[in-house]
């Protein structure tokens, strides 16, 4: 178990240096007026978590190590982004039916984060002013 925690370390490394490099390049082909690439990069973490904990699951095509997975979808796609994590769960509570689930989710979620990201950014502000 002690192990998985290092893969879990790498791959948040690994995706973090990815979101920043990402992250820079689209800035600098789009500009900085509206978040193309945190966007992009959302996108693209949901989409590597999709496939790889589909693709590896109990009835995916192939077996992978716990550590394995673990690095790619805690580590990697965390580091690399959290929403991934937040679009597998709202699909999977989706495919089981639950409907009403996925959608509070996803409420839940986007009015809670900004909510979270407004009060931190007016106590810095607040604290700027002290």
């Amino acid at each position: 178990m002690t192990l998985t925690y290092f893969w879990v370390a790498l791959g948040g490394a690994l995706g973090s240096m990815a979101r920043l490099w990402l992250g820079v390049h689209v800035a600098l082909m789009t500009g900085l007026a509206f978040p193309w690439g945190t966007i992009l990069i959302n996108v693209l973490g949901s989409l590597v978590i999709g496939f790889f904990a589909t693709f590896t699951g109990p009835d995916g095509r192939i077996v992978v190590p716990l550590d394995a997975r673990a690095f790619v979808m805690v580590g990697l796609c965390g580091g690399f982004t959290t929403f991934s994590a937040f679009s597998l769960q709202t699909l999977d509570l989706a495919r089981d039916g639950r409907w009403l689930e996925a959608g509070a989710n996803i409420m839940l979620s986007v009015v809670l984060c900004l909510a979270a990201v407004a009060l931190g950014h007016w106590l810095a502000a607040l604290c700027t002013r002290i």
